[in-house]
């Protein structure tokens, strides 16, 4: 439901704070006013095309501004999508604030909760939240792309729905399951001869895990192994001659040792720590032996461990891997192997998975079809009984269902749905948009929703010249039907008739103001009283008679209105 509007600098509004209550809202003022730059200005902040000549020319502003503020309790198919797109922002408060601007060069900026939004996705939430009849040519009613689910809500059917299109994203999902394993197959196929060869030679290769920088290792050992033979060797006959530091510790061990009774316990922890002293270097001289033993240059292991290393790194780089990649690799060729050799069952199986899920997605299709054919006549029923009463008695209703051809099918089901109308005996049926009378097509777009109500999920409604060209009981019917909406749909209508006036809850009249050179637009708020006065204008004219008074009094508290 909308809460309140704000404007500033669009055309003649200067600036406007409106607030809005549940129910039937009219909208009254004489003819150029700036009732419909009010539905201008709406449109804006619900995301519909914009003009750089909606900006205030005579204002210091560069740039026009409209916030909407909704109440979205319970809207869960809008909260949805709002936290698709990240938006969660305020929404614990069930409010929902969108916001437009629009320079004088024409460009835009939108906002939800204060989040910069795409035009697109304000238009989107916009369309959930309002329908504007008789403006904006293919907003609501008026886009053929509403007409399918519209249908559906009037035949109940949203959970049919839902089923149907679970239903074409499993089928959707089977054929690129088939698609892709196609594809793969004949690509695998294209290449079978040397994938069965590049795996036959890494089953030869036997790659080892780590073995890369093992090998490294082992050939940087023996390309060097004579020199390290070299140090070994020397550093051993430093240690190992008579002159050694083993032989003189052993000989300060002596020379301790003899004092030792005289050292009083001095000499204990010297003489332990040249015995660990000389322990280490016994040990270091017998690793330094094993080394040498070890260590040889050995030119054919050297040889045999380069042409190792240089093969695995050569079969790497043909398939554009690392060397421990080369494991995986083959683990890969062996699976695509086995894919080809059981490929033709595969596919069957699929192709098998794709057939069930076509037959299960046409079957619950064709009961949504049938189901929709059946609601199709209620509907037609349901608005033409409406018709007559608006002044549309030669006027018919026509819904279309018709099959699809496969190619087309989808989420939405088999059916392409949508709404014609026929204006006077003989005609040919034609759009909903192509009638030709602003007034009569928001009548009966006004007859539609009437046969929708309760079904049809926009919270807002917004009816301008609903009653263009009518009056008398005319009028009083298109009231009445109002007034029956408003019982759970917030409706604003714009209006130059007093009979629909007189079925608001509650009333604003737009007026202008002259000042200082400059025409603005004002909109004030009714009260009991006032709003008996401006349907006595309505009724009388310039000049407000006692009778005019009396008649607005007598539509007003008619209890057969």
């Amino acid at each position: 439901m909308l809460l309140s509007l704000s404007i500033s600098d669009i055309v003649i509004i200067e600036r406007l704070n409106l607030e809005f209550e549940p129910g039937l809202c009219a909208l009254t003022g004489e003819t150029g006013t700036g009732k419909s730059i009010l539905l201008d200005a709406l449109g804006l902040a619900l995301g519909l095309r914009a003009s750089s000549n909606l900006v205030r020319k005579k204002s210091k502003a560069s740039r026009a501004s409209v916030t909407a503020v909704f109440e979205i309790t319970n809207d869960k198919s809008t909260y949805d999508l709002l936290e698709k797109a990240g938006i969660t922002a305020c929404l614990e408060k069930e409010e929902l604030v969108l916001r437009r601007t629009l320079d004088t060069d024409g460009r835009s900026r939108a906002f939800i909760n204060d989040q910069l939004v795409s035009i697109r996705m304000l238009k989107e939430v916009g369309e959930r939240l309002v329908e504007i009849q008789g403006q904006f040519g293919n907003q609501g009613l008026l886009n053929t792309d509403t007409h399918r689910t519209t249908l559906d809500r009037f035949a109940e059917a949203t959970n049919l729905a839902e089923e149907v299109y679970n239903a074409f994203s499993h089928w959707s999902h089977c054929e690129a399951m088939l698609r892709k394993a196609q594809t793969d197959h004949t690509a695998a196929k294209a290449d079978e001869d040397f994938l069965r060869f590049a795996f036959e030679e890494l089953i030869d290769l036997n790659p080892q895990p780590n073995e890369e920088a093992e090998l490294s290792e082992k050939r940087s050992l023996l390309m060097n192994a004579e020199k390290l033979v070299n140090a070994a060797s020397n550093s051993a006959s430093q240690l190992m001659d008579e002159k050694s530091i083993d032989t003189r510790i052993g000989t300060a061990i002596r020379i301790l040792d003899r004092e030792i009774v005289l050292s009083n316990g001095r000499f204990d922890a010297i003489i332990e720590s040249l015995s660990q002293a000389q322990d280490f270097i016994r040990e270091a001289q017998s690793a330094l032996e094993s080394e040498i033993e070890n260590i040889q240059p050995d030119p054919k292991t050297l040889q045999e461990c380069e042409e190792r290393l240089f093969m695995l790194r050569a079969v790497a780089r043909k398939h554009g891997v690392t060397v421990d990649r080369l494991i995986n690799l083959r683990e890969e060729m062996e699976n695509q192997l086995s894919t080809l050799d059981h490929a033709d069952r595969h596919l069957e199986e699929l192709k098998e998975k794709c057939n069930t899920a076509r037959l299960d997605y046409l079957k619950t299709a064709e009961k949504q079809s049938d189901i929709r054919r059946s609601a199709a006549l209620r509907l037609n029923y349901a608005v033409e009984t409406e018709l007559p009463a608006l002044r549309l008695e030669k006027a018919q209703f026509l819904t279309r269902v018709e099959r699809q051809n496969e190619a087309d099918w989808g989420l939405h089901g088999i059916d392409k749905v949508y709404f014609e109308v026929i204006t006077n005996i003989g005609a040919t049926p034609g759009p909903l948009k192509g009638i030709a009378s602003g007034g009569e097509l928001s009548r009966f777009l006004l007859a539609l929703k009437v046969a929708l109500q309760g079904k049809d999920g926009v919270p807002t409604l917004v009816f301008d010249e609903v009653d263009s060209g009518v009056g008398g009981a005319t009028a009083a019917a298109v009231g009445k039907r109002l007034s029956k909406l408003a019982e759970n749909t917030q409706i604003l209508v714009v209006t130059h008739s007093p009979q629909v006036a007189s079925h608001a809850t509650s009333h604003m009249q737009v007026k202008k103001s002259d000042e200082d050179g400059s025409t603005r637009t004002l909109v004030i708020t009714l009260s009991e009283k006032d709003r008996r006065e401006e349907i006595a204008r309505m009724l009388a004219g310039a000049t407000v008679t006692e009778e005019a008074r009396a008649a607005a009094g007598k539509l007003i508290d008619d209890p057969e209105r």
